[in-house]
């Protein structure tokens, strides 16, 4: 390895971390350089739901949030340890970060949408933010090509994007549903000349939203993106201090070097099953994360420990629940779907293995994760649970990617699919059998499911009872949005497994976002952002964009950190 170069900065992924970093060492006068491994950029990010979690962050004047309520909140639902400096580093600095990107271009605006534990003190419904849909042909013709695309899940028919605004009504079947899926196929159709470049819509919505709107600054400032550049190392001087890093792309490997600092922002390790089975104390699968198949995989974690860098939280994941079913038209590949909100929706319980509810189906997607896990250490009969509905559920909602029967009619489901990833039956006690479920255990769980349908009452787990669980329930259903009663034939069964957004934990940072060492003593040149660094909120995950919002922010920090070190911050 001969060749060389030099960058001010190098940074290693293209999500939101690594692209907020890159923008904010450009205006502060740096050069820096983004790698990507993946044929497209944006990362994990861009095929998120792209919502941050920023409190106080006074997009709308003062909205009534404040520091001391977003750390009394915090305080009220994190169980584990954390580095108090670093988790009030994100609460001080999310405001500031937001404003200098919206004050860059990039427009973000308030989405109502409750904190995941809505009845702690301190919490609320307008700490998440959003970017409107933004045009990816502003990117230009070809990088609009080359972001990374959102999955089928995220679109209609797997092809027409939907935001938020649309998703909602056809999600739960609202008046008018039809309405709008007819105007956004005739939209896309319209768009000839985009047709002629791509299937891909040209309407960029959630994380692809937020991943473009940035990305159009990051472009303007000049700043250089590489694709097919796969990390392999770190490069140290033998004072220890990281100078660059050594990259290979198509099989030539090359060093690129940092005059002032390396950001390792590449995500966390859910696809590596090696690590996976080093640090969680539970048993998963990296099939069943819901994150780019095979995409992040720890390299630079792995890389940044050979040379002394400690880890923290790795234990924890972003669970959702999730479930598998065969791609269309290739029986012999599969596609992981979410199930974040069809699992708490009416006319529907979900059950271990021995028949019994175990958790508020309802509740945010990662409670829901650990809510599995937590039955599955007591009674060894989870991981993965079952999803049961009857056919009112059926008629109306998705169970991960079985979607409605509007959409999906009996007849258009293939034969080897029965059985085998969706069960059906005309009785509960036929159901059981068939998912090897004690049958009377399941006939008193959804018997205790329909008398609480009644008061709307849930008096074991709260279903229902509280903001979050009704912000995603059927507002057409009465006394309690969230349950149904589970009387009307045909049953079914789904299996369900606890899968991920990605991990929670990774490199140890400290409040400027600088990598540790086992005494706590910072690596000289070596920062990291995102799910490459532990999660500032140990086992918890607090509203909708935990993890965006403090990947955005530490990049935000990781770069004011470099440029006051370099001799660059501007203000």
């Amino acid at each position: 390895m001969q060749e060389s170069e030099t960058f001010d900065v190098v940074i290693v992924g293209s999500g939101a971390a690594g692209a907020m970093a890159a923008l904010r060492l450009a205006d502060q006068g740096l050069k820096p350089l983004i790698i990507e491994k993946a044929q497209k950029f944006g990362g994990t990010s861009a095929v998120s739901g792209g919502v941050m979690w920023l409190p106080n962050h006074r997009l709308d004047g003062d909205q009534g949030d404040s520091r001391e309520s977003a750390l009394e909140y915090l305080d009220s639902i994190i169980t584990k340890p954390v580095n108090r400096e670093r988790l009030e580093a994100f609460v001080d600095t999310a405001s500031e970060m937001v404003h200098y990107l919206t004050g860059t271009g990039v427009e973000i605006i308030v989405a109502a949408w409750p904190d995941y534990e809505a009845l702690k003190p301190g919490a609320r419904t307008d700490r998440a933010v959003i970017a409107p849909i933004f045009d990816g042909r502003e990117l230009g013709d070809e990088r609009y090509a080359l972001m990374r695309e959102q999955f089928n899940r995220f679109k209609l028919f797997g092809r027409y994007s939907l935001d938020l605004s649309e998703m909602f009504p056809l999600m739960m079947q609202q008046k008018g549903w039809r309405k709008v899926a007819a105007k956004v196929i005739a939209r896309y159709w319209a768009d000839r000349s985009t047709r002629g470049i791509s299937k891909r819509d040209r309407r960029f919505v959630q994380g692809a939203a937020l991943m473009g709107r940035v990305y159009s600054q990051v472009f303007k400032r000049g700043v250089e993106l590489r694709l097919d550049t796969r990390f392999e190392e770190l490069l140290v001087d033998k004072s220890g201090r990281v100078t660059g890093i050594e990259v290979s792309n198509f099989g030539r490997r090359y060093a690129i070097n940092a005059r002032h600092g390396v950001v390792l922002a590449a995500g966390g390790f859910e696809w590596n099953q090696e690590l996976r089975d080093r640090f969680f104390p539970f048993p998963g699968l990296t099939r069943h994360s819901s994150s780019p198949e095979d995409g992040n995989r720890g390299e630079a974690l792995i890389a940044a420990e050979k040379i002394g860098a400690a880890t923290e939280h790795t234990e924890e994941a972003w669970f959702i629940p999730t479930m598998t079913l065969p791609m269309p038209g290739s029986s012999n590949f599969h596609e992981i779907h979410q199930a974040a909100f069809d699992v708490g929706r009416p006319w529907s319980v979900c059950v271990n293995r021995n028949g019994v509810r175990f958790v508020d189906e309802a509740c945010g997607y990662d409670q829901f994760g650990q809510g599995m896990i937590r039955d599955h250490e007591k009674t060894g009969a989870n991981l993965p649970c079952w999803h049961v509905f009857d056919t009112k559920f059926r008629g109306k909602f998705s169970s991960g990617g079985l979607m409605p029967l509007a959409h999906t009619p009996e007849r258009k489901i293939p034969k080897d699919w029965w059985g085998h990833y969706i069960f059906r039956d005309n009785t509960i006690e036929g159901l059981a059998r068939q998912i090897n479920v004690p049958v009377e255990a399941l006939k008193e769980t959804v018997a205790k499911n329909n008398a609480y349908a009644k008061t709307g009452i849930d008096p074991e787990f709260g279903k229902g009872m509280n903001i979050y669980d009704q912000f995603f329930g059927d507002p057409t259903v009465s006394p309690n949005p969230n349950i149904g009663p589970i009387d009307t034939a045909p049953y079914y069964a789904v299996p369900i497994n606890a899968g991920d957004l990605g991990t929670k934990g990774g490199l140890k940072c400290d409040a400027r976002s600088r990598v540790l060492d086992g005494k706590d003593n910072p690596i000289a040149g070596l920062y990291a952002a995102g799910n490459q660094s532990g999660t500032p909120f140990g086992d918890i995950y607090p509203g909708a964009g935990a993890t965006i919002g403090p990947a955005m922010t530490f990049g935000y920090i990781a770069a004011n950190d470099i440029a006051e070190r370099s001799g660059n911050q501007r203000a």
